[in-house]
């Protein structure tokens, strides 16, 4: 079930200095916090579908959401997980685009909807705004690279690894020298980020437990040796 609670203002949103709306000036603010719409959304709902058309941009303020696409086989290909702080569809909306990809909430979410015009608006209106905006653009286009590559060049079991560190890094929870990803994500979620079948993803994780390199609870996976997981992925985890 999808309902509406009470509107945060954007100056008050805990989430606002994590987003692209940080620095923009109380004027601005106000005007969006005016004209935005705060929904909850429960896991597993839709937030937008692939080939739709996109109305305004949303903004997460709590939650995890998945943007993936579906290939013809009916298997998602997670592109990210967005969480607080983050806007979806503006990429769509700037380039006047249907939506290239969809969108379905992962961990209970509240999400701001700001429609296409304010949005559009307050672009024009601050030039830093707009630049800022097109640096994350940019800043994504190098991502989706890193990623091509990795799908290219690197094994399953590599690409599993960097994943989790990555996970880690975006949703770990430090505790006894381990680290916990604080996130529910099924098997074929992990392998739909990965870009494999959920039983390479399954049969990995098993010998990824056995070489002590991680521990399973339940769902969650507990990251018991990153430098390990870090020389097997070929990615300095600092």
């Amino acid at each position: 079930m999808t309902n509406h609670p009470t509107n945060t203002p954007c100056a008050l949103c805990t989430s606002r200095k994590f987003s692209l709306f940080s620095d923009l000036p109380e004027n601005q603010v106000c005007t969006i916090s005016d004209h935005k719409n705060l929904i909850s959304h429960r896991k597993g709902q839709i937030l937008y579908y692939e080939g739709t058309k996109p109305l305004g941009i949303f903004c997460i303020k709590s939650g995890v959401v998945k943007v993936y696409k579906t290939a013809s086989n009916g298997k998602e290909q997670i592109i990210h997980l967005a969480q607080k702080g983050d806007i979806l569809g503006y990429a769509a909306l700037l380039g006047e685009e249907n939506y290239s990809n969809s969108s379905k909430i992962v961990e209970d979410a509240r999400i701001c909807f700001v429609p296409k015009d304010v949005f559009i608006s307050s672009l024009h209106q601050n030039p830093a705004f707009y630049q800022r905006v097109t640096k994350s653009l940019s800043h994504e286009i190098g991502v989706m690279e890193e990623k091509l590559t990795n799908a290219t060049q690197k094994s399953i079991r590599e690409r599993l690894a960097y994943v989790l560190l990555q996970l880690g890094n975006s949703y770990g929870v430090e505790g006894g020298g381990n680290q916990k990803i604080d996130i529910m994500l099924s098997r074929e979620e992990i392998a739909g980020i990965v870009g494999t079948a959920t039983e390479s993803v399954i049969r990995l994780l098993s010998e990824f437990k056995k070489d002590n390199l991680i521990e399973l609870e339940g769902k969650k996976i507990i990251l018991k040796d990153r430098r390990a997981l870090a020389r097997l992925s070929d990615f300095y985890a600092g």
